[in-house]
């Protein structure tokens, strides 16, 4: 509280309820969207364990066909068959939200839907074990992709959970904390002022009626003054 300052009023104190009451329910929002992005976060985390693997697995099988190919044939001959493609791919962006995370998603077009259309080369000058990597790596390339786009969304939503994870930390630490100082201190005094109040009206009650007392016993005086005098004054005459 010695690093608050506030005007001990009723009117603050009725605004910094209304603020403390909208960062409760802020931070309520914010733990259940943090305990959501982490459930997302770690169902995407296990999808791009398994993905991986199966691309390393099929990367492997890929390289392993390309090994073999070039030893089958010549370096000339293996450039020659893949130096100019037959397919193409045409790939587009979108964006899919998730608890306001703005996440990736790719979409791979080929040319056309053929699967043999992937081969850039006759089959009769090439070996068998060419088509078999060709064709592996075009499958495993869309699963890159979507590796890729999984990756990337797991990255987004990890940096959503740590601001989202700073800012619910600085509600349940800092500013609900403070703002219920604050009521409390307001609270202690605006209660001394009532009963500074309340101490005044009574000493002034006090001293009221000592004067109205006082006032009653003058009056009363006097009037005795005045009888005596009355009944005086025949017996001089």
């Amino acid at each position: 509280m010695a690093d608050i300052t506030v005007i001990p009023t009723r009117m603050e104190l009725t605004r910094l309820k209304g603020k403390l009451k909208t960062a409760q329910r802020g931070h309520k929002l914010l733990k259940d969207k943090r305990d959501e992005l982490m459930k997302q976060f770690l169902e995407t985390v296990r999808e791009v364990r398994a993905l991986r693997e199966e691309v390393e697995e099929e990367l492997m099988t890929v390289h392993k066909s390309f090994t073999v190919a070039s030893a089958l044939m010549s370096s000339e001959a293996l450039e020659q068959a893949l130096l100019y493609p037959k397919q193409s791919v045409e790939l587009t962006q979108t964006t899919q939200n998730i608890m306001s995370v703005n996440v990736p998603v790719y979409h791979f077009q080929t040319q056309t839907r053929s699967d043999s259309d992937i081969y850039p080369y006759g089959f009769a000058a090439t070996s068998g074990e060419l088509d078999t990597a060709v064709e592996a790596l075009g499958h495993v390339f869309r699963k890159m992709l979507k590796l890729a786009e999984i990756e990337k969304s797991a990255q987004l939503m990890a940096e959503e959970i740590e601001k989202t994870r700073r800012r619910v930390n600085a509600l349940e630490y800092v500013m609900i904390p403070n703002t219920q100082e604050a009521i409390r201190y307001i609270n202690m005094k605006l209660d001394e002022n009532d009963r500074a109040t309340t101490i005044r009206l009574m000493k002034v009650k006090d001293m009221l009626l000592k004067e109205a007392i006082e006032e009653r016993q003058e009056a009363d005086a006097r009037a005795i003054r005045a009888f005596g005098t009355a009944e005086e004054a025949p017996g001089e005459v």
